[in-house]
């Protein structure tokens, strides 16, 4: 059985990690509590699917990745195979937002919520797991049964919390505080599946094929950066609560235009008439006319 070591670079890259789960949980949450307000079915979409993004893509399976930056198996360099990573990235995204839209659509309740936990905890075992199953490596990888049943109870214990937190918690402290009790989560699930992994190096050693880790860094990277940008612009240009009351505040206080009097009736013309000779008019009155 070959050596696994986890945490190759030291306490960086599980920092890093836990730094971007919480960074993902804390905009997803926000864009949650967005679902709530949201006035149309579309904006409800909008708003589901960067939530979604947020933790699907950042928090957890960002997160993923950048914890095995750190792991390394000795006796084998470690390649992954790029479509297998991008699926296991889609499962995730994909898995909170069905959790999303099962917890948020609806009137709340218990059953809802333990639904979409099971579902979106499953979805992120899975996530887990595919992506490790795109690792391409000279050995024989296999878990440790009860440690894989371990991780997914966590999972879904994870993702239960997290669907209850996005569908209550409205206030900066608390969405702080939920965020990093997430990171705590989805880190502790990350290890935990980690820890049931062994690897039993080939006999015969062979190249490894599929990309490297640096290959995939710098777009990994960019998707982060160019997410949370867009994440925190489409936040930021969103009115909030502040300013709809403002704007139902004047809308209440305009006063509307006075209606035009109607022209009472002139039958005879009497009005017409009373009008030869001011200013303007194309008949001279009496007082223009000359002295004879």
């Amino acid at each position: 059985m070959a050596e696994i070591n986890h945490f190759e670079y030291g306490w960086i890259t599980p920092a890093l990690s836990y730094a971007l789960s919480v960074l993902g949980s804390a905009l997803g949450l926000i864009c949650a509590g967005r679902i709530r307000i949201a006035g149309s079915a579309g904006q409800r979409a909008w708003w589901g699917t960067l939530a979604a993004w947020a933790i699907g893509g950042t928090a957890i399976w960002t997160m993923h990745f950048m914890a095995m930056l750190g792991f390394a198996v000795e006796g084998t360099r470690i390649r992954y195979d790029v479509t297998v990573t991008v699926a296991s990235a889609l499962i995730a995204v994909i898995a909170v937002g069905i959790g999303l839209a099962i917890v948020g659509t609806g009137r709340f309740s218990t059953v809802r919520l333990l639904a979409g936990g099971l579902f979106t905890g499953a979805g992120v075992a899975a996530m887990h797991y595919t992506g490790m199953a795109a690792m391409r490596l000279n050995g024989r990888i296999g878990y440790e049964p009860t440690r894989v049943v371990l991780s997914i109870l966590i999972a879904v214990v994870a993702a239960t919390v997290a669907l209850w937190l996005a569908v209550t918690v409205r206030r900066g402290l608390a969405i702080v505080g939920a965020a990093l009790l997430m990171g705590v989560a989805v880190n502790g699930m990350h290890f935990t599946g980690m820890s049931a992994m062994s690897v039993h190096p080939h006999a015969r050693q062979g190249e490894v094929s599929g990309a490297g880790v640096s290959t995939l860094l710098v777009p990994i990277i960019l998707a982060v950066v160019f997410g949370v940008v867009g994440l925190v612009y489409a936040l930021l240009a969103a009115p909030t609560d502040e300013d709809r009351a403002a704007a139902a505040y004047f809308d209440a206080r305009r006063v509307p235009e006075p209606a035009a009097a109607p022209a009472e009736p002139d039958p005879v013309g009497l009005r017409a008439r009373s009008t030869l000779g001011t200013p303007g008019s194309s008949f001279p009155s009496r007082r223009d006319t000359p002295p004879r």
